[in-house]
């Protein structure tokens, strides 16, 4: 039996719209051909006379479309193709735009330590303005440094440990119900929703928390339409009907929070202050809790079903963390117990490096500026690609290969450059709730693994779409079987 949400509105709310474009079944040979499709090369822009600086060199693709079908349909290896054929500075026609794309430690850092502050986020507002307005992570310069701030209050250690008791009890209730051979994506896309409208919001299931994890869901997707106009029954007018429909619900709400105060998130974004005293306006609030149920329950449900993938295709990884797992008691893990599971810290890690949960980020130069001597004029919108930096050869061993033990002690390939791993991007916009996503993550698989060895067959391996974040083109369908523990340890029943 398949898992099924707790609400029908939910099978609406999560399900695909329409057949990903990863899952059209093509010929190796025709996807090989379409990826190493050759077109004209071009400067992005003649650089300055007298400057020393070399032109960015790249092409534009397909008319009108570029390079936009490509990469959603291949990923990490349209990202690994762009660096192998033009190095780590290149620019590709995408989404009617013409991008400059970053890849590689050396250039990631130019642009995200921006020491200069040539760059700035509105690349993010580009895509995401007119659904996650004044995000966190669309904000610049001192105005961001303030409200981090203020909103790292919201995430202090106390805090997260409040979150992990509030979530503890809805991750082993909902992983416990699962049976058979569910899709794992959708199972674990419903399980983080319910963990993000209950701990961040205070809310619990209902009719009311389908219809506010639906509004989420259509926001995220709908930045990367194509057609990027309200026409009736796109994704583009189902983002915007989403983001009025959370606007609505968190100033309704505000007020209470504001009065009563309480251990969610959207309680604490209402009494987080600064250093100085500073609080959120109303506006911030509403702003910032938008935002964050996004970052929080995507990323989550990408790098748990990442995961998830990787153990069921190493069984013996499996084993290692369940062993750990079931050491602890039966009690819910707090922070330190979480802390103790060494396994999955690796495991996650790994996962993240192979499958970064935000394959790209988006920046715009405010001024003409140079990333490793390439002429870059104001304006140009940039693209930061952490796939190129988490496979590239000369900064990890054998890229490919699902290797875990590459983060422990004594290896840390990671280690190799501060920029060769970064699945929570880097500098001031470095994920500000980093920390509270891995102990779900790790609360999420610890509770799969003290109630169930999942499996899929020897032959299967997981294609991800990427019209929007990761997503696996078939939902990750997996065999389950449940976890025995008697006397003499645990078995498969």
């Amino acid at each position: 039996m398949r898992v099924r949400p707790p609400d029908p509105a939910w099978g609406q709310a999560l399900g695909p719209p329409f057949p990903p474009l990863t899952s059209i079944p093509l010929p190796r040979a025709v996807d090989r051909r379409l990826l190493n499709q050759r077109w004209p090369v071009r400067e992005l822009a003649p650089p300055p006379p007298g400057s020393g600086l070399k032109p960015v060199l790249g092409d534009a693709g397909a008319p009108l479309v570029g390079h936009t079908l490509d990469s959603m349909r291949f990923g990490v290896d349209f990202a690994l193709s762009r660096y192998e054929k033009y190095g780590p500075v290149s620019w590709v026609g995408a989404f009617g735009q013409r991008f400059v794309l970053l890849g590689g430690p050396d250039a990631t850092q130019v642009a995200l330590v921006n020491k200069d502050k040539a760059f700035s986020q509105d690349g993010w507002r580009h895509f995401l303005d007119a659904f996650f307005h004044r995000g966190l992570m669309l904000l610049d310069f001192e105005e961001h440094h303030l409200h981090r701030r203020i909103m790292q209050e919201a995430f202090t250690r106390d805090r997260l440990a409040g979150y992990v008791r509030q979530f503890g009890p809805v991750l082993r209730e909902r992983v416990a119900g699962w049976s058979g051979r569910p899709r794992l994506y959708w199972a674990l896309k419903g399980l983080t929703l319910d963990v993000a409208t209950q701990v961040f919001m205070g809310m619990r299931s209902s009719a009311g928390a389908a219809a506010i994890n639906r509004a989420f869901v259509d926001s995220v997707r709908a930045p990367t339409a194509l057609v990027r106009f309200p026409v009736p029954g796109g994704r583009w007018a189902a983002g915007l009907a989403g983001r009025r429909l959370l606007e609505r619900y968190f100033r309704a709400n505000l007020p209470a929070k504001r009065s009563a105060g309480g251990d969610d998130l959207f309680s604490a974004l209402c009494q987080a202050a600064g250093d100085d005293g500073e609080r959120f306006s109303d506006d911030d609030v509403v702003n910032h809790m938008i935002f964050v149920m996004m970052a929080a329950h995507e990323t989550t449900t990408i790098t748990s079903t990442a995961a998830a993938y990787h153990l069921a295709k190493h069984p013996e990884w499996q084993e290692r963390a369940r062993e750990e797992s079931l050491a602890l008691s039966d009690d819910l893990p707090g922070l330190d117990a979480l802390n103790r599971l060494e396994t999955l810290d690796l495991v996650i890690k790994e996962s993240l490096r192979l499958t970064a949960p935000v394959p790209s980020l988006a920046r715009r130069a405010v001024t003409d500026t140079e990333v490793l001597g390439h002429y870059l004029p104001a304006g140009t919108l940039v693209s930061v690609s952490p796939n190129v930096n988490h496979y590239a050869p000369e900064y990890w061993t054998a890229p490919r290969r699902f290797d875990p033990g590459r983060f422990a002690e004594g290896r840390r390939e990671d280690k190799s450059h501060r920029y060769a791993w970064m699945p929570f991007g880097g500098g001031a916009h470095k994920c500000v709730g980093l920390y509270f996503g891995m102990f779900e993550v790790k609360a999420l698989l610890h509770e799969m693994l003290r109630t169930w060895r999942w499996s899929v067959p020897g032959t299967y391996r997981i294609r991800w779409d990427y019209v929007s974040l990761p997503v696996p083109v078939d939902g990750l369908p997996v065999q389950l079987a449940a976890v025995y523990r008697g006397s003499r340890g645990f078995h498969q029943v």
